[in-house]
């Protein structure tokens, strides 16, 4: 079992930044594939980011390329979203996933409880 902690929302002005952290248990943490997802009210979950299980290999959708950045900390058993230049179509509740299957993020086996992020204009 994967426990995942989402930590770092809030309310921004459009052209800020934030920074979410997504805390998880389990020894094998630098083994998984990390994601990062959000869904926006009334509009299904939509993947935004994932990282493999060094860091060495990221990938992003359209929408956020350019202005997000995965990283992670093995360490800390620790995944990160900057977000920067923040747009108020960024808002939305934002998840945190585990593929503890594979080193290369996959499949989300496990969620976070989410951490909402509102964008004002």
């Amino acid at each position: 079992q994967v426990q995942l902690v989402e930590s770092g929302g809030g309310l921004v002005q459009a052209g800020g930044s934030l920074r979410l952290s997504c805390a998880a248990s389990g020894r094998t943490f630098r083994n998984y594939g990390m994601g990062w997802f959000r869904q926006a009210p009334g509009k299904e979950r939509e993947f935004v980011a994932a990282i493999n299980y060094s860091g060495g290999f990221t990938n992003y959708a359209e929408s956020v390329k350019g202005r997000f950045v995965i990283s992670r900390d093995n360490a800390k058993n620790t995944v990160y979203l900057q977000m920067n230049s923040l747009k108020p179509e960024d808002t939305a509740v934002y998840y945190c996933a585990a593929d503890p299957n594979n080193g290369y993020f996959v499949e989300a086996y496990y969620w976070g409880q989410g951490t909402q992020v509102t964008v004002s204009s």
